[in-house]
């Protein structure tokens, strides 16, 4: 791995010998080599290993973390309590009389439903966060990498120049 010139000069920039790069280091020298892009979408990569449960997590967090989910919720719990103190005990079937004791048991089992999964969604949002961190030091390494490259290439371009030049000159007599 050594003997390649860009691990040479990485190893020389990076201060560290081929074997100590870590990673991401290691996949930003082989984009180099490959003179390949190495820039990645958290997102799609996040997505290409999202389980089933990971996916239903995000969904279930996002439908009941939206004003949409709120509101129907409202009405259908507002709705819920109108039937039942209302409409049904005038007909004599009313089958959750106030105090909503069967209403408050649904309402506690869908929060001890929901909260682990939003949770799972919170986790899968940090690690995406945390994914989309290593990308951009992989980009930025990437990019300062070939801009000191580049500086090293204008720099040996200029001294040639300047040896060719001093070699044309007339010696002085």
């Amino acid at each position: 791995m050594a003997s390649h010139p860009v691990h040479a000069f990485a190893a020389r920039l990076l201060g560290k010998s081929p074997a100590a790069l870590d990673a991401e280091e290691r996949r930003v020298l082989t984009k180099i080599e490959e003179r390949l892009p190495i820039a990645r979408d958290a997102g799609d990569v996040d997505d290409e290993t999202a389980t089933l449960g990971d996916r239903l997590a995000d969904r279930v967090a996002a439908v009941g973390g939206s004003w949409g989910f709120i509101l129907a919720f409202t009405l259908l719990l507002v709705s819920w309590m109108l039937l039942n103190s209302g409409v049904l005990p005038r007909l004599g079937h009313a089958f959750d009389p106030y105090p909503y004791i069967f209403l408050n048991l649904m309402l506690s089992t869908l929060a001890a439903i929901q909260a682990p999964v939003i949770m799972m969604s919170q986790n899968r949002q940090a690690a995406k966060d945390r994914l989309a961190a290593r990308l951009d030091y992989e980009v930025n390494l990437r990019a300062e990498l070939e801009i000191l490259r580049l500086h090293d290439m204008i720099e040996h371009a200029v001294s040639a120049r300047l040896d060719e030049l001093l070699e044309r000159r007339p010696a002085a007599s």
